[in-house]
């Protein structure tokens, strides 16, 4: 066992003499590992710097544990015969059905409504074109975990009585009060005065939809405005691990509402943000699946490198290994001191490619506002990854160097 230990300890210390002998060809040697390990430690960051960025994002815009029923609400692709046979099967959902399931979905922590229609604004000879107008119950503001920078949000009462108000999102109120504040002002939609109340804080844009063009009002109101087509039914779960149960909850009380028999499809159509978060982990997932392979193959290019320089660093150190076979070292030591050096030196490629990996990230978070995480899998994979390839990288050279005859090898060293 000691003789096992002096004889690796004594390969290390030959293979990093050998290294930092020799400090600018091994640099220039590891460049390609260092590129390698660095693109896909930088584009697995990336991919789950993007997956978290999105969810965060999904549940700053739609609210956590959130589930909507809709007439034709459906999460994914859907062909145009599916969307055709759901259009004519399913039915509009009306006012009772929403109270029907906030008063037996016994397990929802809120049951809301929702509508939504597009308009354009027009007041003063101001012109906000392709606004979105939701009516919403006054507990959509939770459902939904919509932060109220100013004023309020709608409440019970002006649901019940069919209020003229209004909530703004950020783009509204900065293009029709830019200089003032808009609580107790009036903006008109569909030519109807309506009492401002409240500020929406600004959350941005998701898949292309602006937030801060949202206005709010009433669903009471935007049902007597707009119609009573597209009304939405929200719930919200007590946690996220009950939100599942709950959903069926919700499920099996609109089926009793319509009367569905056990073997009947639902007419009405369910999604809920845990299935847009499916979708951005099966897109992402999709990318690495693509992208990493690619990146890889630079790591392979980078190992034809090292394995290159151990066939220049064997033929080098010739009279080394006839001289340390003619005193009795095996094939099997001589094998391993080179393959010990190649993995070494790809080791250090790994750990600086981290480095390099490490400020890209930091810098792609200081402007892009995306937080981008190396995890600890990400660095084991890197310098195990890199320390494999420079193993593999080793073997011939290690085999050629351990096959040499010592007679041969002090010759040629000598001559």
């Amino acid at each position: 066992m000691r003789a096992l230990v002096s004889f690796y300890s004594d390969a290390l210390k030959i293979a990093l003499q050998s290294i930092f002998s020799h400090k600018l060809r091994a640099f220039l040697t590891l460049i390609g590992i260092i590129i390698g390990v660095a693109s896909v430690t930088t584009v697995g960051a990336s991919i789950s710097g993007l997956n978290t960025y999105v969810v965060d994002k999904v549940a700053k815009i739609l609210g956590n544990n959130h589930f909507m029923i809709a007439r034709m609400a459906f999460s994914g692709r859907m062909s145009d015969e599916e969307y055709e046979r759901r259009n004519r099967r399913n039915k509009r959902l009306n006012w009772d059905d929403y109270e029907w399931v906030r008063d037996h979905c016994l397990s929802c922590a809120e049951v809301g409504a929702g509508a939504g229609s597009g308009t354009d604004l027009k007041q003063e000879g101001i012109e906000f074109p392709g606004a979105q107008v939701f009516g919403a119950t006054a507990n959509m503001v939770d459902i939904e975990d919509k932060t109220i920078e100013d004023g309020r949000f709608i409440s019970n009462d002006e649901v019940q009585r069919s209020a003229f108000v209004v909530v703004l999102g950020g783009d509204i109120k900065d293009k029709f009060f830019p200089n003032g504040d808009p609580i107790g002002k009036t903006l008109k939609v569909r030519g109807i005065p309506m009492r401002v109340v409240g500020v929406e804080e600004k959350r941005g844009s998701f898949f292309g939809d602006s937030t801060d063009r949202h206005i709010y009002i009433p669903i009471t109101t935007h049902l007597q405005i707009f119609g009573r087509n597209g009304l939405q039914i929200h719930g919200k779960s007590k946690s996220p691990d009950t939100l599942m149960s709950t959903i069926e909850d919700a499920r099996n009380a609109m089926r009793i509402k319509h009367r569905l028999n056990g073997n009947d499809e639902d007419d009405f159509g369910v999604v809920n943000v845990q299935d847009v978060n499916n979708q951005v982990d099966e897109f992402t997932g999709s990318i690495a699946k693509v992208v990493i392979p690619i990146t890889l193959i630079t790591l392979v290019v980078g190992g034809i490198v090292v394995m290159n320089i151990m066939l220049v660093s064997v033929t080098e150190r010739t009279f080394e290994v006839g001289l340390r076979k003619a005193v009795g070292a095996t094939r099997r030591q001589i094998m391993m001191q080179f393959l010990i050096e190649s993995g070494l030196l790809c080791a250090f490629g790994g750990v600086i490619g981290l480095l390099v990996s490490w400020g890209v990230c930091m810098l792609i978070t200081t402007l892009a506002g995306i937080t981008m995480t190396i995890t600890v899998v990400y660095i084991i994979m890197a310098i195990g990854f890199s320390t494999l390839i420079g193993m593999l990288a080793g073997i011939y050279p290690a085999f050629k160097g351990a096959r040499m005859d010592p007679i041969v090898a002090l010759t040629q060293a000598s001559a």
